[in-house]
């Protein structure tokens, strides 16, 4: 007797959708290449996912899901946020399965974006308009000075922006003087 597992095929759904993106690109997006990449009907995938924005708002929910749960580990294991949002994501070689799931996440959501992310936008702008202002907000509840806390945010941005367009990562040591300054001589 075969079970259904909803959540596994809504996964499986996002993990294709993920791919795509990753690999291909927003251009070869359609519900036809998701549903085909994750074994399912198309029907199957709209059982799930009504439209392509709902697929593509899904995606960038689990992508906050996946950082809500990674924020909580590190606050939980005393780590400082600031310096977890600051990592250089070329150096997840050694990261856990969460930190490449979270990192892959990011980026796919990132090839979502074809103009300006506008809160009152469709449903995925105002996902992921959600996503990138519970960092802030994270970042806020840490950092004392909100011109600090501002500072990180961008910084950490522009690093996985570069991370996205494929760019070299900034010289090791560099890097690390960079994020010891930030947090004010607590990293190393």
């Amino acid at each position: 007797m075969t079970t259904r597992d909803p959540a596994g095929t809504r996964n499986r759904i996002l993990d294709a959708l993920e791919t795509l993106l990753l690999e291909k690109g927003m251009a070869q997006v359609t519900l036809e290449s998701v549903a085909a990449a994750a074994g399912v009907s198309k029907g199957g995938l709209l059982y799930h996912f009504k439209s392509k924005d709902a697929l593509l708002a899904g995606l960038v929910r689990r992508l906050g899901r996946r950082t809500e749960e990674q924020v909580r580990t590190v606050v939980d294991s005393g780590q400082s946020v600031a310096e977890w949002y600051l990592q250089n994501p070329q150096h997840y070689d050694d990261a856990d399965a969460h930190e490449l799931a979270l990192y892959r996440s990011m980026l796919a959501a990132m090839r979502t974006v074809d103009g300006p992310v506008d809160q009152s936008g469709d449903e995925t702008d105002r996902a992921l308009f959600e996503v990138l202002d519970s960092w802030k907000g994270v970042l806020d509840n840490e950092i004392e000075d909100p011109v600090d806390a501002e500072i990180i945010r961008l910084v950490g941005d522009g690093v996985y922006l570069r991370a996205l367009l494929g760019m070299p990562p900034v010289d090791a040591e560099v890097y690390r003087q960079v994020v010891t300054r930030l947090t004010g001589g607590s990293s190393g």
